[in-house]
């Protein structure tokens, strides 16, 4: 008899749902380091250079190496574009970093990027409606320790005419 009681929590358990009815999930997904912000979509001429601002943010009590970190060993954060698409990334100009110390050594400063940062992208398109599918590749840390390198795809819809 007791098994036949216990019947409905386990079916319940198998097809992932709680027996207990729509109850807040306990393992909420974890919040991405960065998140890629906008834009979505942009209008360039064809075949020409064009300055395209792409947002991003680094998640609250976290900071990443800048571009071009203080120091040897640290990873810098870097954009790069898939090659033979129709949109090309001529050439990335990041923000300067912020310098950022740890409480324990004030004297060895680090070089990152917090809150939402931009980075200039200059690219040509063919002419056309385009993808253009790019990766962000960042190392995250926060004050206690480091993650491993990760990187986000930045996806853009690029209307060339």
């Amino acid at each position: 008899m007791a098994r036949l009681a216990l019947l409905p929590l386990v079916l319940a358990a198998l097809a992932g749902q709680s027996p207990l009815g729509d109850l807040p999930a306990q393992h909420a997904a974890k919040p991405a380091a960065v998140s890629f912000l906008f834009p979505e979509q942009v209008s360039v001429a064809a075949n020409k250079p064009a300055k395209v601002d792409l947002h991003f943010k680094v998640a609250d009590g976290l900071h990443l190496n800048s571009h071009t970190p203080h120091g040897e060993g640290l990873i810098p954060t870097t954009l790069t574009a898939a090659d033979g698409s129709e949109v090309r990334l001529a050439k990335t100009d990041f923000p300067q970093g912020t310098d950022f110390a740890f409480p324990d050594d004030p004297s060895q400063k680090l070089s990152v990027y917090t809150g939402e940062f931009v980075v200039q992208a200059e690219i040509v398109a063919a002419k056309g409606n385009h993808l253009m599918q790019a990766t962000l590749r960042y190392q995250a840390c926060s004050s206690n320790t480091c993650m491993p390198p990760h990187s986000i795809p930045v996806a853009v819809d690029v209307i060339a005419e």
